[in-house]
C-alpha cells in the first residue's frame, strides 16, 4: 500500500494498524530530530529519552495532521517533534538558575547596546557592558546556545503549541497571523548580520550541525555555537520589539 492510500485509510477508519503503519513510514523523522537536539543537550539528557519524548510528537502528528491541507506531513511533523521533545525538556528544568539568569543579562547587554549603537554589538562592546573579558563573552554563549533555542520555542509557543500550528483550522485570523509570523521572523533574519544569517539559514533550512556549518565557513564548532547563540538572542530581542 503506497503512502497515500495508507494515510486515506487511516483517516477514514482511524485503525490502529493503519496508525502503526505511518508511525514505522516516518520514525525516521523522529530520529533527525532528536539526533539533532541530542547533539546540543548530550550532556544533559539520554538519547533514548529523546527519541521516546519524540515518538509522542509523531503520534500526536500523525492524529492531527489534515491530508486536505496544502502542507507536507515531514514539515508539520517535525514541528510537532520538536515541540513535545522541548516541552519534555522544559518539564525536566535541567537548566541551571544562573545559567538562565547569565542569558536574561546577556539578552539584556545585546538588546541596550543595539538600541544604543543602531547596530549589532560586538563581542568586545557585550563585553565592556557587562565588565567581564572577551573569553568570558565567549564561553557563556557557548553555554546558553540550547537554552536560548529552547526560550525562543517558548516565545513563539502558546500552551506549548507553535503560534504557527495553533489553529487547526483554516481560519482568516490564522491565515493572517501565519502570513504575520512569516513576515516578521523573515524581516528579522533578513537583518542579522551575515554570519549570524548564515548560520541560522544553514542550521535551520539547510539542516546541517554545527560541524557541518563549521566547515561552509571555516570556524569550529564552538564558533558556530557561539554565533548561533547570539543570533537567537537578537531574534528573541527583535521579536519582542513587535510586540509578541
Amino acid at each position: 500500500m503506497n503512502i497515500k492510500d495508507l494515510w486515506l485509510k487511516y483517516k477514514e477508519t482511524e485503525d490502529n494498524y493503519y496508525k502503526q503503519e505511518l508511525i514505522k513510514k516516518y520514525i525516521h523523522l523522529v530520529k533527525i530530530v532528536a539526533g539533532r537536539l541530542y547533539n546540543y543537550h548530550g550532556g544533559n539528557v539520554d538519547y533514548d529519552d529523546l527519541l521516546g519524548y519524540g515518538v509522542f510528537g509523531l503520534i500526536d502528528a500523525i492524529e492531527k495532521f489534515d491530508i486536505n491541507r496544502n502542507l507536507k506531513f515531514e514539515t508539520y511533523a517535525q514541528i510537532r517533534i520538536r515541540g513535545t521533545i522541548i516541552d519534555n525538556l522544559r518539564k525536566l528544568d535541567w537548566v541551571p538558575r544562573s545559567l538562565r539568569k547569565k542569558s536574561r543579562e546577556f539578552e539584556e547587554a545585546i538588546n541596550k547596546l543595539e538600541n544604543k549603537l543602531g547596530r549589532t554589538a560586538t563581542k568586545e562592546e557585550i563585553a565592556s557592558e557587562l565588565n567581564v573579558d572577551k573569553k568570558e563573552v565567549e564561553n557563556v554563549l557557548t553555554e546558553i546556545s540550547t537554552f536560548n533555542i529552547i526560550s525562543l520555542e517558548e516565545l513563539l509557543s502558546i500552551k506549548g503549541d507553535s503560534v504557527l500550528e495553533k489553529n487547526t483550522e483554516n481560519t482568516p485570523d490564522k491565515a493572517y497571523l501565519e502570513k504575520e509570523m512569516i513576515y516578521i521572523l523573515k524581516k528579522s533574519i533578513d537583518e542579522l548580520p551575515y554570519k549570524e544569517k548564515m548560520v541560522i539559514s544553514l542550521y535551520y533550512y539547510n539542516e546541517l550541525t554545527y560541524k557541518e556549518i563549521g566547515k561552509v565557513l571555516g570556524l569550529s564548532e564552538s564558533r558556530i555555537s557561539q554565533i548561533h547563540s547570539k543570533a537567537i538572542i537578537l531574534l528573541k530581542n527583535k521579536i519582542k520589539k513587535v510586540g509578541i
